[in-house]
């Protein structure tokens, strides 16, 4: 089963890039220095950012639909990435060394399956939840802290 994860796209977060800390509070945002090399994934890359990088917090819909499961959350997106990363048939670095909550939708967006993995055990994992037809997605989460990591989709 191959499958694909995928960084947001930057052009989601364009009209917060420049705005003064001010403007962003009106945006229910906030920008953030990260302070040490991890501990502030950026979802577009899909790794840590370095000491010293500007990030946007911002809250992000990472599961939308007319369902319980519509979800949404804080997370960090990085001020300077210019493109999504994409990683197929790997888990992204960010990923790969946190303790993930993996939560597998169907196509109605209601939950089917759902497993707490350990750093270094999320592919596995995947594989065996996307087994199952029924599964469209797999939104996977931060266990510490909840919020959304990334998406992972059949490639």
């Amino acid at each position: 089963m191959t499958y694909r994860i995928s960084g947001l796209e930057p052009s989601q977060f364009a009209h917060l890039i420049g705005l003064s800390d001010e403007e962003l509070v009106r945006h229910g945002a906030a920008r953030m220095i990260a302070s040490e090399e991890s501990g502030f994934p950026c979802r577009i890359q899909l790794d840590d950012a370095k000491a010293g990088e500007p990030l946007l917090l911002v809250n992000y819909v990472s599961h939308d639909g007319n369902n319980p499961y519509r979800a949404s959350h804080a997370i960090f997106v990085s001020e300077t990435a210019p493109v999504a990363s994409t990683y197929e048939d790997e888990i992204p670095p960010a990923l790969d060394r946190r303790i993930l909550s993996l939560r597998a939708f169907d196509a109605n967006g209601m939950m089917v399956d759902a497993a707490i993995v350990q750093p270094g055990e999320a592919d596995p994992a995947i594989r065996r939840m996307l087994a199952d037809a029924a599964i469209d997605h797999i939104d996977a989460h931060n266990a510490t802290r909840g919020c959304f990591a990334a998406r992972v989709e059949r490639a």
